[in-house]
Parts: structure tokens; C-alpha cells; sequence
């Protein structure tokens, strides 16, 4: 767009903010009103008082005054119209009345956590402009219909980890509030980025549960997962197997010590946790298996519970051990998701109760826009982390030229 020059004399004219707004707001309606001609004779198909290039029996019929809620206050506009009432203008849509600015301030304002009451609030102090209750609902719903193409968008063919796991809310549901999760894959491309690849709210985890979210990204185009990174979540190993059989699953080990330090008294944890290291900071699993066997004998009789889970879970615990270095790093934490949720808890945390699914979801959807704009770099070491994975998944890893 070329620069505008406007005026010194003009400018000399300006002596307050007042003055300055009330020129704003004279410029902005200008442009509306030119772009709303604009639109009419795109429409009719010639320019006005142009009857030599006049194909249609329609014709301008006068304008309508509207009043348009925007940024510099409220302005009159002329929106015109034709005789056969079939003009339906872009810029400003019928029953619109508010400016494109003040819906993206209320978005704005929605995904820092506000309640519909302060944003009204907000609306009104710095605009002057009287947005109800349901108009802010209104605006705020617009971002559901974004929420849905993006949950069905298409994606790659290919993720070389996917991390899987699930924030909990409190939900109005059904009169009363009830904990629920919003459960969050992000995958990493083949080309080193992260990538939330979807969102699925659900009280309680099971099989079943995990075959339909799976389905949902196989539908979507994701044909393979090589390694999937989780917590221990219930029926999740067996969903994804149905789905997605040659997947490798590791379960998070830093999870797995948490979850194992719940049944170990306070004074013998240290102790507990060492001889812990010594299994999962083995150089391979001959020497981890080894040292999960002298871990059983030693703590087995005092904490039955906690080793069983390391000995019934094993399979998924030891899977990083057959990968280098580099991937190891990569797999055997979810600390990617991790750090995820915890910039959603932030975004969301003025929000201590959802009125319903649709508002957590709304909710994170807007955080996770933020979080993924800043996602514009490749994990560290990408160069050889690719490598490896080209050598160990030869006939699977696709990687985009």
C-alpha cells in the first residue's frame, strides 16, 4: 500500500486528542463508506451514473444509516442499497455493528482469562462502546468455528515422537462441577518443529477412548507415529496399537519416579530415588535390567507397590534404551508437553470454572495460537537427530525435500 500524505494544514488544525479521534473517526468512516460504494458497484456490475456498461435491472436505491461500534467510538455510516435487496456488503455484514478492531480486542481479552463482565468493562472504559453480554459471546463463539477447521485440518504423513497428556478443568456439567480433561498430542515433523496436532476433552481415559483419538489424526492423514512419549495414561498403549501397531511407546520416566516416591516414607527417598538413577541412567538395558533386578531385592519387601509398577511397566520404561543419545533425550520425558500445559495453566488460570466443554476449549484453543507462533525453530541438534532417525526407521521415516 502506497503512503498517504496528508496535509500540513491539516495537521495545524489538530490541538487536542480530542481532535485528533474525531479526525480518525472521519478518516475511518470515509474509508468504510468508499469501500461499501466499491462493494455495490462490484456487485451491480458498473460504476455509478455509468449506464453505458449497465447489464442488470437492479440499480441503487439510496443508502441506510447504520451506527458501527469501533475503536474511535461510534460512527454514522451510509451503507447503500439496491432496488432488488439483494446487496449483502463484506466489510460491514448486515446486523453488524461492531468493527473488526473491537472483536479482535475482545478475543484478546477472552484468551488473557477475563470474564465477560470485565471485558464489557474494559470495552467501555477505553472505547466508550456498550457491548452486552450476549454480543461478547457472540464475538468470543467466532472463535469455535476457527477451533473446528482447526481440529480438522490435515496433517502430515508422518510424526517421528508424538507427547501425550492431559490437563484437568473444572466443568459445569449437568448441574454440578465436575473434573474433566482436555487431552493434548503434539507432534514433532519431519522437518524438526513442533506441532500440536489436535485437542480432546473427556472425563476418563480408556482404550476405547484413545483408539477414537487416533482414528481422528489417522483420519486426518497421519499414517505412521514412530514413538509415542506419555505418562502411563489408562488403555492408551492398547488404543494406539489398535491404530497404529508398529508405534515404539515409551512411557515418561520422570512421571514414573513421581508416581513411584508417593508410597516411599519422606526420610528413605533419597536413598530410594539413587538406587532408582542407577536403573534408568544405564548405558543400555542389560545394565538397566541388571540394576532394576538389585532395585526389586533391595526396596521390594518395603515398597512392594512401587516397584511392581517399574517391573509391570518395563517394557514401556526400557524403550529409549535402544535409541542414541540424542533421541534418548528426547523421549524418555515429557517435558515438551509438559511446558505446554504450563503456559495454558497461565494463560488460563483466571478461568477457575468452565460453564461448559465449549469454553475450555475455546479457552486453550486461543492459548495454543500463542504458544505455537513462538514454536518457530527446529529442536536443538536437528541435523543429527535426523540422521539417526533416517538410519533406525529407514523404511519409514519420509522426510520432506
Amino acid at each position: 500500500m502506497e503512503k498517504v500524505n496528508i496535509p500540513n494544514e491539516l495537521f495545524k488544525q489538530l490541538k487536542t486528542q480530542s481532535d485528533v479521534e474525531h479526525l480518525v473517526g472521519d478518516i475511518y468512516k470515509q474509508l468504510i463508506e468508499k469501500m461499501l460504494d466499491a462493494e455495490m458497484d462490484n456487485h451491480l456490475g458498473y460504476q455509478k451514473h455509468d449506464r453505458q456498461k449497465k447489464k442488470t435491472t437492479n440499480s441503487r436505491n439510496g443508502h441506510n444509516s447504520k451506527q458501527l461500534n469501533t475503536a474511535q467510538g461510534k460512527i454514522e455510516i451510509a451503507v447503500p442499497r439496491d432496488r432488488a435487496g439483494e446487496f449483502e456488503p463484506i466489510v460491514v455484514a448486515k446486523h453488524e455493528r461492531t468493527s473488526a478492531k473491537i472483536e479482535q480486542v475482545v478475543i484478546s481479552l477472552y484468551a488473557k482469562g477475563l470474564s465477560v463482565k470485565d471485558i464489557e468493562e474494559q470495552i467501555r472504559d477505553i472505547y466508550g462502546v456498550e457491548l452486552s453480554p450476549a454480543k461478547i459471546s457472540h464475538i468470543t463463539s467466532q472463535v469455535l468455528e476457527h477451533l473446528h477447521e482447526w481440529k480438522n485440518r490435515p496433517l502430515d504423513s508422518t510424526y517421528l515422537i508424538c507427547w501425550i497428556d492431559g490437563i484437568v478443568f473444572k466443568v459445569r456439567h449437568e448441574g454440578k462441577i465436575i473434573n474433566k480433561t482436555v487431552y493434548v498430542v503434539i507432534g514433532l515433523s519431519n522437518t524438526g518443529q513442533k506441532e500440536i496436532l489436535g485437542l480432546w476433552i473427556h472425563p476418563t481415559e480408556s482404550a476405547s477412548f484413545w483408539m477414537s483419538v487416533f482414528s481422528d489424526l489417522q483420519q486426518r492423514g497421519v499414517e505412521d507415529i514412530l514413538i509415542m512419549c506419555s505418562d502411563n495414561l489408562k488403555g492408551l498403549t492398547e488404543g494406539i496399537a489398535a491404530i497404529y501397531p508398529d508405534t515404539v511407546s515409551q512411557i515418561c520416566i520422570v512421571h514414573q519416579i513421581r508416581n513411584s516416591m508417593k508410597f516411599v516414607a519422606w526420610k528413605e527417598r533419597k536413598k530410594f530415588a539413587a538406587d532408582l538413577k542407577l536403573v534408568y541412567k544405564a548405558i543400555n538395558r542389560e545394565q538397566a535390567e541388571l540394576a532394576l533386578q538389585q532395585f526389586s531385592e533391595k526396596w521390594q519387601e518395603k515398597y512392594p507397590y512401587a516397584v511392581k509398577s517399574w517391573q509391570d511397566n518395563w517394557t514401556n520404561l526400557s524403550s529409549f534404551f535402544e535409541f542414541p543419545e540424542a533421541i534418548r533425550k528426547l523421549i524418555y520425558t515429557t517435558n515438551v508437553i509438559e511446558s505446554f500445559n504450563s503456559m495454558v495453566r497461565r494463560d488460563t488460570s483466571k478461568k477457575t470454572i468452565f460453564t461448559n466443554d465449549d469454553a475450555a476449549l475455546k479457552a486453550i484453543f486461543l492459548a495454543v495460537q500463542r504458544i505455537e507462533k513462538k514454536w518457530t525453530l527446529t529442536v536443538r541438534n536437528w541435523g543429527p537427530i535426523l540422521n539417526q532417525f533416517l538410519i533406525i526407521f529407514e523404511d519409514r521415516c519420509k522426510i520432506k525435500m
